[in-house]
C-alpha cells in the first residue's frame, strides 16, 4: 500500500492528483482556496447562513438576507459551484463569498449545493448529487408532502421561499451541472409536482464542443480527459460525450431545456471555455424550438472572473443582469 501510495496514475497540474491506492491529492493552496465557516447567528456581508446535511453524500450552505421578515417570501436560487468537477467546495472561500452576495444584492434565499467530486466518483454520480439537492429543496413547497426527506426539512425554506420562483446558477462546472439538471427536469417531475425551474443561468458553462477550436493542451481539455467516464460505445472522442458537449450527436434535443428562461453568460476573453462555445450553444437553442426566453450576454473579461473580482465593474453589471433577470 506504501508503494502505491505514490505511485501516480493521473495528474493537472495544479488541480488534482490521484494515486494507484486511490487517494486523491488537491492544490487548494495554489488557488487560495480554504474552508471558512458560515454565520448562523451574526450576518456577515448582508446575510446570514448555516450548513445543513441533505443526505450522506451531500451538504449544502444556506444563505438568508439578513433584513427579511417574518412572513416575506423570497425567490430560492440554488448555486452549483465551479472547478472543473473536481475541485472546491460551498463551504470554500471563493464560493462562500460569492453566494454571500448573490443571497444579499439579489436577495434571494440561496442553497448553495456541495456535491462529490471527480475521480473518486464518476461524473454522472455528481449530476445525481445535485440532483438530489434539487429534489431536496422542491420538497420545502410542501409542507404536507410526504416526501423521504420530510423529515429532514429546513426552515428558512420552509418559511422564506417562494417556490413559483426556483432559478438555479452555476459557473464553470457549475454552468455544465445547471444544464444538466434543467434538461433533467425537463423530463421528470421534481418532489413536489407544483414546483418547476423559472429560470437557469449558466456563466462560463464547462462545455467542449466539437467543431470550436478546443486547445488539447489547455486547461479545460486536460481536465476532462482525466475524469470523463469510459467511452460510451461508438464514441471516437471524449468530447463526443453528451455530459461534456451538449451539441453531441447522442446529446438529448435542447428543446427539452426545463426552464421557462435561460440565461448565458460568456468572458470575450475567457481562454478556458471560449465565448464561441457560448455562441454555438445559443445558436442551437435557438434552432431547437425550445418555448422560452434566451439571453446571451458578453462579459468584457475572462473565466469566472466576477469569482475573484467581485468590484470590478464587469463583475457589478454582471450581478445586474442576474438582478434583472430574476426580478423580471
Amino acid at each position: 500500500m506504501a508503494f502505491d501510495d505514490n505511485v501516480v496514475v493521473k495528474e493537472v497540474d495544479d488541480y488534482f492528483r490521484l494515486y494507484k491506492s486511490g487517494r486523491v491529492e488537491r492544490f487548494y493552496d495554489v488557488h487560495g482556496s480554504f474552508y471558512v465557516p458560515p454565520s448562523p447567528e451574526n450576518p456577515s456581508a448582508g446575510a446570514f447562513s448555516k450548513d445543513v446535511t441533505i443526505s450522506p453524500n451531500v451538504s449544502a450552505r444556506l444563505y438568508l438576507p439578513e433584513n427579511t421578515t417574518a412572513g416575506q417570501k423570497l425567490p430560492v436560487l440554488v448555486y452549483y459551484h465551479g472547478g472543473g468537477l473536481c475541485i472546491e467546495s460551498a463551504f470554500f472561500t471563493w464560493t462562500h463569498r460569492y453566494v454571500n452576495s448573490l443571497a444579499s444584492e439579489l436577495n434571494v434565499v440561496a442553497v448553495s449545493v456541495d456535491y462529490r467530486l471527480a475521480p473518486e466518483v464518476d461524473v454522472p454520480v455528481i449530476y445525481e448529487d445535485c440532483w438530489n439537492a434539487l429534489q431536496w429543496v422542491a420538497s420545502h413547497a410542501d409542507e404536507n408532502s410526504s416526501s423521504n426527506n420530510n423529515n429532514n426539512k429546513d426552515s428558512w425554506l420552509t418559511n422564506f421561499c417562494d417556490f413559483s420562483k426556483v432559478f438555479l446558477v452555476g459557473d464553470s462546472a457549475g454552468g455544465n451541472i445547471v444544464y444538466h439538471m434543467t434538461m433533467r427536469a425537463g423530463k421528470e417531475t421534481l418532489n413536489n409536482n407544483e414546483v418547476k425551474i423559472t429560470g437557469s443561468i449558466c456563466a462560463c458553462p464547462y462545455f467542449l464542443i466539437r467543431g470550436v477550436d478546443i486547445d488539447e493542451e489547455g486547461l479545460a481539455y486536460k481536465i476532462w480527459v482525466n475524469i470523463c467516464p469510459t467511452l460510451e460505445s461508438g464514441l471516437l472522442s471524449p468530447i463526443d460525450s453528451p455530459l461534456i458537449n451538449p451539441l453531441c450527436e447522442k446529446a438529448p434535443s435542447l428543446s427539452g431545456l426545463g426552464c421557462s428562461r435561460l440565461l448565458l453568460c460568456m468572458g470575450k476573453k475567457d481562454y478556458v471555455i471560449t465565448i464561441e462555445i457560448g455562441g454555438r450553444f445559443v445558436e442551437e437553442v435557438k434552432k431547437s424550438g425550445w418555448n422560452g426566453e434566451l439571453e446571451f450576454v458578453e462579459i468584457d473579461e475572462g473565466h469566472s472572473f466576477q469569482m475573484y473580482k467581485p468590484e470590478s465593474e464587469e463583475a457589478k453589471r454582471m450581478m445586474k443582469c442576474y438582478a434583472a433577470f430574476i426580478n423580471r
